[in-house]
């Protein structure tokens, strides 16, 4: 019997994109990833990334080697100029033989493996952007949230999209106001709302170059957030590590996102 919640590694996940996982690993991870919605979520984005790597540049492999990068002329250059130039140009048919080979495998293999790192870098900054300011008491924001119009104008024009600042007072939260910060592709746009308890939550959002996803969650200490990208926009709902208050208020902002019908460029 497979047990649907064993702990499936990252690398496994990767290997079983590339079709190198092995025989007895590839059920049990399927049967996990069902369990698992988010995570196949992004078991399907890795493959459909690497399979458009190989559907533009698989054609490399089954080119032949050009006649000046093949082994033999390399290492004859190598001789007639000397030991060091030799060793040089070894390496270098080695790479080449590496790449024109079977480097569009692991090409797409490093394309999947880096896949999730551009969400890591902008959720760590969405979170130290919330430990950061969160605290602060005279000046968390820039802009005051009753400026709200040329709030959504000043952003949407640094960050080049049309930007909608949601409305969380249904759910008891008033927005504090925002500010401009940098981001990992550029500017990005910062938003904090305040509870009736003085809790605090606030909203990262930048250009991003993923596809579009679901919600996701990613935990820190005593701090936690949500994040996805719509129509080319990121965006982090961080807050304290309380997930059921977090999901909530993430959902909200997510909804009136979705719903805006906004074009962003």
């Amino acid at each position: 019997m497979i047990d649907r919640d064993s702990p499936v590694t990252e690398e496994e996940l990767h290997a079983f994109v590339d079709g190198e996982l092995p025989a007895d690993r590839q059920e049990a991870v399927a049967a996990w990833l069902s369990a698992h919605p988010e995570q196949a979520a992004l078991v399907a984005a890795w493959r459909a990334q690497a399979e458009s790597i190989r559907a533009r540049y698989g054609a490399v492999a089954q080119e032949p080697v050009p006649d000046r990068f093949t082994l033999d002329r390399l290492m004859r250059q190598g001789r007639a100029s000397g030991g060091r130039s030799w060793a040089a140009l070894a390496a270098a048919a080695a790479v080449v033989a590496f790449l024109v080979g079977g480097g569009t495998g692991w090409v797409a293999r490093g394309a999947t493996a880096a896949a999730p790192n551009g969400f890591d870098a902008f959720t760590a900054d969405a979170l130290d952007a919330y430990k950061l300011y969160v605290v602060e008491v005279r000046h968390p924001v820039e802009v005051p949230g009753s400026e709200r119009p040329h709030m959504t104008q000043w952003l949407s024009k640094r960050l080049g999209a049309e930007l909608r600042i949601p409305d969380l007072q249904s759910i008891g939260l008033k927005l504090v106001g925002g500010r401009l910060l940098p981001g990992p592709t550029g500017a990005a746009a910062f938003y904090m709302y305040e509870g009736p308890s003085g809790e605090r939550f606030t909203i990262y959002c930048a250009k991003a170059v993923s596809p579009e996803t679901a919600l996701r969650f990613k935990e820190g200490q005593r701090v936690a957030a949500f994040y996805w990208v719509d129509d080319k926009v990121a965006y982090a709902v961080s807050g304290p590590a309380d997930r059921d208050q977090l999901e909530k208020v993430a959902k909200t902002v997510y909804e009136q996102v979705d719903r805006s019908g906004a074009k962003r460029s």
